[in-house]
């Protein structure tokens, strides 16, 4: 049975034979967040809400795979785009989560990360994991113009994920 993904282009070839050094840039980017400074799981989650944020099949699954293997709830991983109201996440992980949606969403009526949301967040997350959440956010602001541009193969593995074009 051929399904539609079978049938599926990335936009752009892979990047790496092009870039050799990016695949350790993404290697110290992984690194650093996960220092243990804050739970792996609060990784994903955040970079799951991203990649809903920004319309990103390729991040969406991607994320929701990394939270699949590490035995995250099916509830969780699903409610990651309803979580103010979904009872299934820690007040720091609504922190983190909120933190995200700050930084990708415009304000017109002023700066994206309040006084108040960093203050929040504060007391959740000491200086270490504070900087770590912002990592991990700039992590996979990273990749967002990667999947919107180069559109690698949703589902693929890293380095599996485009096709020769």
């Amino acid at each position: 049975m051929t399904t539609e993904q079978d049938g599926l282009r990335s936009r752009l070839p892979d990047p790496a034979p092009f870039f050799p050094d990016m695949g350790v840039i993404a290697g110290g980017m992984t690194k650093v967040t996960r220092n243990g400074s804050i739970p792996y799981a609060t990784v994903n989650l955040v970079q799951l809400r991203a990649g809903q944020i920004v319309g990103s099949t390729y991040h969406t699954i991607r994320q929701t795979g990394e939270l699949r293997k590490a035995s995250e709830t099916e509830e969780r991983i699903t409610a990651v785009s309803s979580w103010r109201d979904a009872p299934y996440f820690t007040d720091a992980e609504r922190v983190a989560l909120e933190l995200v949606e700050a930084v990708l969403t415009p304000n017109p009526a002023g700066e994206r990360v309040s006084d108040e949301l960093f203050a929040k967040a504060s007391a959740h997350y000491d200086d270490k994991a504070l900087w770590t959440l912002t990592l991990a956010i700039s992590q996979i602001l990273f990749f967002i113009p990667v999947a919107l541009i180069g559109k690698p193969i949703p589902g693929k593995p890293p380095g599996k994920n485009y096709s020769s074009c």
